[in-house]
Order: C-alpha cells, then sequence, then structure tokens
C-alpha cells in the first residue's frame, strides 16, 4: 500500500506548468458534442473529447513531452527508453525527435504492427518483447540499467501525470458544465492526471474509470486498499491491458476517483463500432471503453453532463473492420449466413438479388468447404449480410429460405 497523499506527487499546479511546456507541441483536441449518445444513456448532454485526434494518435505524447522535456542535459545525451503497449512508444519516440533524444521502445508481441511502425517512423529503436505488457516493463528495465538509459515510465511518474492531467484543463473550457467525466483505466497515469484537475476545481465532479473485465485490477486495490496485481490479462484492449496500478497512480486514483467500473470486449465492440457510425471517428477498444461504460448500465448518468474521453486511435484497419461486424452482430444488424446452393455458380446470383431487393448489404460470400454432412447435390457457400435491425436480417434470411434453389443451413444472427 502507498503512504503517499495525491497532493505529495501531483497538484493542480504541476499540471498547470506541464500545459505551459507542451502547448506548442500539442493539439488542442476538440470535444464533440453527441446527441446520439446522450439519447441512448439518458445524460442530457455527452461531450467527447477526441484525443484520437491527438498528434501520434493519443494523448500519450502529453505526458512522454512534459517528463522528456525536463530532463537534464547529461540525461538527454545518454538516451532514453521505454516499455509500451504502442502509444506511450509513440509519444516517446515524437517527444524524442523533437527534443533531439535517442529513444528506444520495448514493446509486447501483442502490439498492432500499425502502432510498431509509427514508432519507428519518429526515429525510435523498438525491440519486440515478451508476450504481455509486464514482460516489456522488465526487460526495459534491464536494457537501462545495462546501457545506462534513462526510464520513462508510461504511467507511475510525477512528469507523465502532470502531463496527462493538461486534458482536464481543456476539458473545464470546452466543456464547463461537467457532472461526470469517464475515462479508461490501464496503469493509471490518464485519470491521476485529469483527476486532479477536475477535483482541483470542484470536488463535486465525478471522476469514473473503466476498465476491461479481463483487466480489472483498480476496483479490487481500492476495495482492500492495496495494489492488486492480475496474474493474467484476457482483453482485445491491449491500449490498457495492464496488471495493476502502482505507488504513484494508486495513491492519487485512492483520492480522486469516485469508482471504477467494468465493461466487456463485446461492450467495448459496439461502443467502437457506434463511435464509427455515429460520431464519424475511428478508435481503439481502449478508447471505446468510457462510451463502452456510458452506454451499458455500469454508470447512471441520467440528466447529467457526461464527458466521454476517447484515449486514441491507433488501431490497425483489419483489426477495426473486424471488431465492428462485432460490434453489429452485437447490435443485431450483421448476419453470417451458411446456404447450399442447387446449382453453381449461376444460384449465387439468385442469393445476390434477394439480399439486394430486401435492402440489405452483402459484405462477404465465398465457397465454403464441403462436409460428409453436406448434400452432394448442393454447393456450400458462406454469406455476411448487413442490415438495419434484427427483425430486417431475420426477413432477408427468410427470403432467401423460401426460395427452391437455396437452403438456408444456418445462421449466426444476435
Amino acid at each position: 500500500m502507498s503512504d503517499q497523499s495525491a497532493r505529495d506527487i501531483v497538484t493542480d499546479d504541476d499540471i498547470a506548468l506541464a500545459h505551459d511546456r507542451i502547448d506548442d507541441i500539442v493539439n488542442r483536441t476538440p470535444v464533440d458534442i453527441s446527441t446520439t449518445f446522450a439519447e441512448m444513456s439518458g445524460a442530457t448532454s455527452v461531450g467527447l473529447k477526441l484525443e484520437n485526434m491527438q498528434r501520434t494518435g493519443s494523448f500519450k505524447i502529453r505526458g512522454a513531452y512534459n517528463t522528456m522535456a525536463q530532463l537534464s542535459d547529461e540525461v538527454k545525451e545518454r538516451g532514453v527508453i521505454a516499455s509500451s503497449a504502442g502509444n506511450h512508444a509513440q509519444g516517446v519516440a515524437l517527444a524524442g525527435d523533437r527534443l533531439g533524444i535517442e529513444t528506444t521502445i520495448v514493446v509486447p508481441e501483442v502490439t498492432p504492427a500499425a502502432k510498431i511502425e509509427a514508432t519507428r517512423g519518429y526515429g525510435a529503436e523498438v525491440i519486440v518483447e515478451g508476450e504481455i505488457y509486464e514482460d516489456s516493463y522488465e526487460y526495459a528495465l534491464e536494457r537501462a540499467d545495462e546501457d545506462n538509459l534513462e526510464f520513462v515510465h508510461p504511467f507511475n511518474d510525477e512528469g507523465v501525470i502532470a502531463g496527462q492531467g493538461t486534458i482536464g484543463r481543456e476539458l473545464l473550457e470546452q466543456y464547463p458544465d461537467l457532472d461526470t467525466v469517464l475515462v479508461s483505466i490501464g496503469g493509471g497515469g490518464l485519470i491521476s492526471g485529469i483527476a486532479t484537475v477536475l477535483k482541483h476545481h470542484d470536488r463535486s465532479i465525478r471522476v469514473i474509470g473503466v476498465q476491461p473485465v479481463g483487466a480489472y485490477h483498480a476496483k479490487p486495490s481500492l476495495e482492500h486498499d492495496e495494489i492488486r496485481e492480475l496474474s493474467e490479462i484476457d482483453t482485445v484492449a491491449e491500449g490498457i491491458a495492464d496488471t495493476r496500478l502502482l505507488e504513484k497512480t494508486f495513491a492519487v486514483i485512492r483520492e480522486y476517483v469516485d469508482d471504477v467500473v467494468s465493461v466487456s470486449d463485446l461492450q467495448m465492440s459496439v461502443a467502437l463500432t457506434l463511435l464509427a457510425e455515429r460520431a464519424k471517428t475511428v478508435v481503439e477498444t481502449a478508447g471505446a471503453a468510457p462510451v463502452a461504460a456510458l452506454l451499458s448500465d455500469a454508470v447512471d448518468v441520467e440528466g447529467e453532463h457526461v464527458a466521454a474521453i476517447v484515449s486514441g486511435g491507433n488501431v490497425n484497419l483489419t483489426e477495426h473492420s473486424e471488431l465492428t461486424k462485432t460490434g453489429l452482430m452485437q447490435l443485431g444488424r450483421y448476419a453470417k449466413v451458411e446456404i447450399a446452393v442447387a446449382t453453381w455458380p449461376t444460384g449465387v446470383s439468385a442469393v445476390t438479388n434477394v439480399i439486394e431487393s430486401q435492402g440489405a448489404e452483402l459484405d462477404v460470400l465465398e465457397r465454403t468447404r464441403r462436409t460428409a454432412q453436406d448434400d452432394p447435390n448442393r454447393t456450400p457457400i458462406r454469406v455476411g449480410i448487413e442490415g438495419s435491425s434484427t427483425e430486417h436480417l431475420q426477413s432477408v434470411i427468410d427470403a432467401l429460405d423460401s426460395l427452391g434453389q437455396i437452403s438456408v443451413t444456418s445462421h449466426t444472427l444476435n
């Protein structure tokens, strides 16, 4: 358990200084007021703080630059090393590029290729080491000792926390009627900085942390008043797939954060899908977690002005496509259908004509491997169909099944 007070770690004055220090480097990201999410959640208004539009595609440049800008010339000359699931990596790499500091980044194997290539694009050396973030973290600490490099922690650092807190300063100016803010928690640096600013301004503003079910360590830590570490992680949201808080973030969260809730990977997929469709913004699953909490029963926001921190948008497009399909299936708007057609390939035209006539969208059509159970006189195919509702998709499936030359053998429809 940490004996530190939150005020011993970061103050509102520290964050004000960080704001001035990074002002010429970072973007003042917009707050998008979403009528759709307000209606879906029962809130009076919902503001999306779009840190996916930040330089490097996430909020991490704020804390990384604030910390590295304060290093001594001697330390800058030696260089820095960091461990990251991807976004901190890019923040450190860009900060190093701007400050003339050589950077080495250690990332786990689960890090998306897009994040690795972007990090290298900023001039950093990238080392892939470890199955999960904790493995990369331990390796980076070893390399820091061996090569006499300065380790830049992704969250358990006063300068990093202060830099992330500049989001809270912007939020108060852009969205002054704020009642509740929802923030993802991995290691806790982002929420620690934001909570410090908001609670200094108005103690009545609720600060709610959000974690995946498969990486839900903060709430148990708060309940037992000691840091609890998970033995394993199971979530698609690699950006917040940490196993624990550390001393500094635990101390701040314990004092300033009102609650921590969990969301499932499926709920994050739905939120990611709706953010793309309704807010026209591409986010990663970690960035969608606060919106997932907003749309679930985890937090009561009835009649409130709510901000959701959309923390990042660094996601492979193929992964984003798969996640949106998952989200659409959860919303009852996407179906996978197994069909047997009497004639190949002319029977395919009948399938596509039915789908088109029903006003649905054909996403995938592929011939599948024949099994021993299949009718040898028919060709098995699989189609993916997007519709406007579960009822709409069921009507498409019924229309397909009603044709004599086509039979629906199975379908997956939520």
